[in-house]
């Protein structure tokens, strides 16, 4: 009791300090200031005054969003003595396999930087700012030459690093456990099982109403849709965050969509959030960074190419070039287990004072990244009000697919789930797959292996984005939003392959496995992630 009264003392502590830097704090010290001139504002009542002023004027509800937004993606508390770095990985040896990957990537763009004799950064001469700046809304009929850039990384490179990660104090003995032999991800984590999902998931059960299910065209509204509609008007009129999160567990109206999401995480568009994009747009158009190569070869070679997402090329190329010169997203490698790569001034390699981030941001893209922010272009039609819904997803939920971290969201925890979950509820079909050269007792059947996680690797990593239909991909990210998780991803992995099992228990070859999980537009995600969830014998 007395520990849970501490760890709630230091999240409380922790939380009033950031907001103190923030600007909702200077706008309730004004507003404060600007009520004593109030008529019903009392010296000998002054505090209780206050406080019912704020709620009054709806200036406590931005508060409680705010701390409510902090409370989402602040980790759980570490014992005072703990050292920082446990804050962004408690196990020593996911942040030894996160540095080594680091390390492998620094490497790989500093490699790219010398072959082709280009430097990290460079300021722009006058008459390129002004190209740029001529051609910021039409970036997309660019076609600069990218054929000597390569991305850094693709999803493939970073499963194989994955595959090889070890607990070095976790010893199996001579005998092979069950998960040995089947399974890839040799890391003891806890994963939930199929009854501890149905609990955590529960508004997704049968009996509840579900947008992506009720919905449909042989339901009549009044039925659900209507009152689902109505219910979450009445939240943004309340403009309450965790409401709104409670609400798109079954799901967001499409004509309502944006607003929640914006509302779950605590964006509220400010002149001062135009004017920051604006200023990210003229370190865009004054400096010119390596990394812009990679963005632009990444984005030509999935969204542009995406039947879905190719319209909004331009968007994707202002997004991503914005994000990359954004230092306040440094802020989230606090709780993340990665840490943001170093580069020297030209002459001082070596020395700490002359070291600076790169990019500014700290997170180089790799082969997909775009994808991430394809999505939300359907709902947000504002660069600015587009980049900071993505900034905020970023921050909160996809950092955690691409670094080696022991969290429940985090990509090795998906793999492993997916892993159990098909080992355990598909039995049959896992089996099978192993009959055509699917255990890892070999090099053959290792690849074999290899290949069925590869397939639904690539899914989770981008969080299905480029794979589902775009509806149905909303529909998805819904849910990511109202349970604040990332599990979802790997259930719905598995999902499909329960739902293509008896085309996949007819195949005799690998090749032939993943023709027939090769096209997922036509899924429809809730239907598969209720049947699987609560209609499967556990």
């Amino acid at each position: 009791m007395l520990q849970e009264e501490s760890d709630l003392s230091l999240i409380i502590a922790q939380i009033v300090q950031k907001l103190k830097g923030s600007n909702l704090y200077a706008q309730l010290e004004r507003q404060a200031w600007a009520s004593l001139q109030r008529p019903e504002i009392k010296l000998e009542s002054l505090k209780e005054d206050i406080k019912e002023f704020f709620k009054i004027s709806g200036w406590e509800k931005k508060l409680q969003n705010a701390v409510y937004s902090e409370l989402s993606v602040y980790p759980l508390p570490n014992h005072p003595a703990a050292p920082p770095e446990h804050l962004k990985e408690p196990l020593v040896y996911m942040r030894k396999a996160q540095g080594s990957w680091e390390k492998r990537i620094l490497k790989s763009l500093n490699s790219m930087c010398t072959e082709l004799s280009i430097p990290l950064a460079r300021k722009r001469p006058v008459v390129e700012q002004k190209e740029l700046l001529n051609k910021w809304n039409e970036m997309g009929t660019d076609e600069p030459d990218l054929s000597l850039f390569r991305p850094v990384y693709a999803p493939k490179d970073f499963l194989e690093v994955l595959i090889n990660l070890r607990n070095p104090n976790y010893e199996n003995g001579d005998s092979l456990s069950f998960r040995t032999h089947l399974g890839l991800i040799q890391v003891p984590l806890k994963v939930k099982d199929i009854p501890e999902l149905k609990e955590c998931f529960i508004e997704l059960g049968l009996n509840t109403g579900q947008l992506g299910i009720d919905d449909s065209t042989q339901v009549p509204p009044e039925l659900f849709e209507n009152e689902h509609v109505r219910i979450g008007q009445k939240v943004l009129a309340e403009q309450d965050s965790a409401a709104a999160q409670q609400y798109v567990r079954q799901g967001s109206p499409t004509a309502l969509r944006a607003e929640l999401w914006a509302l779950i995480l605590n964006i509220s568009s400010q002149p001062e959030d135009v004017l920051y994009y604006e200023q990210l747009k003229t370190n865009v158009i004054q400096h010119d960074l390596l990394v812009d190569s990679l963005i632009y070869k990444d984005v030509k070679l999935t969204a542009s190419n995406d039947d879905y997402y190719f319209v909004f090329e331009d968007y994707l190329y202002q997004v991503l070039l914005c994000f990359s010169r954004d230092t306040s997203v440094l802020s989230h490698f606090a709780y993340n287990s990665a840490s943001p790569p170093k580069s020297y001034i030209r002459g001082k390699l070596g020395l700490e004072d002359y070291a600076v981030f790169y990019p500014p941001n700290g997170v180089i893209p790799f082969h997909g990244f775009s994808m991430y922010v394809a999505p939300l272009c359907f709902l947000y039609h504002e660069p600015y009000k587009l980049y900071q819904i993505f900034r905020e997803m970023y921050v909160r939920f996809f950092f955690r697919l691409h670094s080696i971290s022991s969290h429940p969201s985090g990509i090795v925890s998906l793999c492993l789930l997916f892993e159990t979950l098909l080992q355990t509820y598909l039995p049959q079909l896992f089996y099978h797959l192993r009959e055509i050269g699917a255990q890892p007792m070999d090099s053959v059947q290792r690849w074999s292996v290899y290949v069925r996680l590869r397939i639904s690797f690539k899914w989770m990593v981008r969080a299905f984005s480029g794979y589902l239909a775009t509806d149905q991909l909303l529909l998805l990210w819904d849910r990511i939003l109202g349970y604040n998780s990332l599990e979802i991803l790997a259930v719905l992995a598995a999902a499909v392959f329960a739902f293509r099992a008896v085309n996949l228990m007819e195949v005799t070859s690998l090749a032939a496995a993943e023709a027939v999980l090769a096209d997922l537009s036509t899924l429809k995600v809730m239907p598969l992630l209720q049947i699987f969830l609560f209609a499967t014998v556990t």
